[in-house]
């Protein structure tokens, strides 16, 4: 009696199986590490916003130019909401470096969409605009980054050249590194720096060498927004 029950069971759990739908999941995310216009050149800018934001943005709108801001963090304070802010209405991009800079490789299905969503939510309430852009802590990620990334409708940003900032060069270095990189003049140039004071001296030598300076999305001919409405006004949400 109990194997007949045993043999019933497992055929139902068969036929339930294979009459249940399938659930279709958004694409894996397109992982972008170079610009494909042809002489364009996208300065990105991660960790921020600094206090020298607003340095930067001045200094890329005097030359004509357009930057990228990957934010991460909390940005729902004054200071940091309003620097978000003057880049954006300025005309510069910004996307998602998630939360709290974790190596989301680490992380699980839930912990990875917390990282994302967090920062998503707070560039939507701090300017209107949902992110078609991340970019992963430290340039890590795996598929179910990816994955994580394709179901939120974005793509998954990294580099083709960095100014090392971050790991501890001097500006001096840094500006040896853009030196070299515009003698040697690839078509295009993805640019990974963290707000560091060698911004102008960048900006001068790329567009000496040819470069249009232009946003992220412009360099891959793709939109910088899922969407955009209209900026939220500051409540009692708007708090880590």
């Amino acid at each position: 009696m109990l194997r007949s029950l045993a043999l019933l069971t497992f055929f139902l759990a068969i036929l339930g199986a294979s009459a249940v739908p399938s659930i279709e999941r958004r694409q894996r995310a397109q992982v972008i590490t170079s610009c494909t216009v042809p002489n364009t050149a996208a300065l990105t800018f991660d960790d921020g916003p600094y206090v020298y934001l607003y340095d930067i943005v001045n200094a890329l709108n005097a030359a004509g130019a357009r930057g990228t801001f990957f934010f991460n963090g909390c940005i729902y304070d004054q200071a940091n909401s309003d620097r978000v802010k003057y880049a954006y209405n300025q005309g510069h991009q910004v996307a998602s470096h998630t939360w709290a800079h974790k190596d989301l490789t680490t992380l699980t299905w839930d912990q990875i969409h917390d990282e994302m969503w967090r920062v998503e939510q707070a560039l939507v309430k701090i300017t209107g605009a949902y992110p078609a852009h991340m970019r992963p802590p430290y340039g890590n990620y795996n598929n179910l980054v990816l994955d994580a990334s394709g179901n939120r409708g974005q793509k998954v940003i990294i580099w083709d050249f960095d100014s090392q900032d971050s790991l501890g060069a001097s500006a001096q270095t840094s500006k040896n590194l853009y030196n070299s990189i515009a003698n040697q003049r690839p078509s295009t140039l993805l640019a990974l720096n963290h707000e560091t004071i060698v911004v102008q001296y960048a900006i001068t030598r790329l567009q000496s060498a040819g470069y249009s300076l232009v946003t992220l999305a412009e360099c891959i001919g793709a939109p910088a927004y899922q969407s955009v409405v209209a900026a939220g006004t500051r409540d009692s949400t708007w708090h880590c």
